[in-house]
């Protein structure tokens, strides 16, 4: 094969990627976080890895590599390229490979069970557009108790993460003690941590006028009969939740804490805990009229 034909050949091998990544846009127009490439340093921020371990190099499945360092915008979730800017450099890599000429192995991060490329983004996506299975890869390991699926967008990764840390809340901590399981529901990561430090704080609250130091468990339970509890019910005699689409009332008790802590900072400790919650729904809820709205733009305008 002339030089001129490996040119065209990777002309056309790039034209039917972008054809195939301009197809896919189409079919996830109104699933958009479907077709996006998972970003690493987003990931790494979920799932905290505590150690990492070089592995040396290891040949990979291409089809668990999910995600990129640093390039996760420029190719879509199956490593087809999004845009015409990238055909340069995606056609060298193609040519090298009509040509049969060794490129480096990539780099990559595996986590969870899962890769994420480090160095070698093109390399990544015209092996995996030429249905190439494996690839050699120089890997460094991160430590992970979650596991991630392929197809898994950030969204399930979200609730993966809060489902690990409400087992481990209930399990391993005085939550599980005090509270049954669908009493404490979060829809963001880190929140039963939160929760712990409130109890803690409570605990030590109510200590200052005991002069022996109370179990962990009667300071919890105190904690969720004078705190929690009432918090939830004003949520649910004001029928706040309606105002806020999607999330929980755990939610709601976190955020009305906040603010009422912020509230009482302001006007003072007697600052009456109901209408923190009132006063917190009406600037940050959502009204129904609004929420209609929001629906009818996300599908004349999907992805916005």
């Amino acid at each position: 094969m002339s030089g001129m034909a490996y040119n065209e050949q990777a002309r056309d091998d790039f034209n039917r990627a972008r054809s195939k990544a301009t197809l896919s846009k189409i079919l996830y127009a109104l699933t958009p976080e479907k077709q996006r490439l998972l970003s690493l340093q987003d990931v790494r921020a979920l799932l905290k890895p505590k150690n990492e371990t070089y592995k040396g190099m290891q040949t990979i499945p291409i089809n668990l590599i999910v995600g990129s360092e640093d390039r996760y915008q420029d190719f879509n979730h199956a490593f087809l390229p999004k845009s015409e800017h990238m055909r340069k450099r995606w056609e060298n890599v193609d040519k090298a490979r009509l040509q049969d000429i060794i490129l480096p192995p990539i780099k990559a991060y595996k986590i969870g069970g899962v890769y994420f490329v480090s160095d070698g983004n093109h390399r990544v996506s015209v092996a995996r557009a030429q249905g190439c299975e494996n690839i050699d890869a120089e890997v460094i390991e991160l430590s992970s108790e979650i596991t991630i699926e392929p197809g898994m967008t950030e969204s399930d990764l979200k609730r993966a993460v809060i489902q690990y840390e409400k087992r481990y809340a209930f399990e391993h901590t005085v939550i599980g003690k005090i509270m049954d399981w669908d009493e404490l529901d979060y829809s963001e990561p880190g929140l039963f941590e939160e929760t712990l430090r409130h109890i803690q704080g409570h605990k030590y609250f109510i200590n200052q006028s005991k002069k022996e130091e109370i179990p962990l468990e009667e300071g919890a339970r105190s904690w969720y009969n004078n705190v929690y509890k009432p918090i939830i019910e004003v949520i649910e005699k004001e029928g706040l939740l309606s105002r806020f689409p999607g999330r929980t009332k755990s939610d709601l008790y976190m955020w009305i804490i906040r603010h009422w802590d912020d509230l009482k900072r302001k006007k003072g400790n007697n600052f009456p805990l109901q209408a923190a919650a009132i006063d917190y729904a009406e600037k940050y809820g959502k009204s129904i009229g609004r929420q209609i709205w929001e629906f009818i733009l996300k599908i004349i305008r999907p992805g916005a």
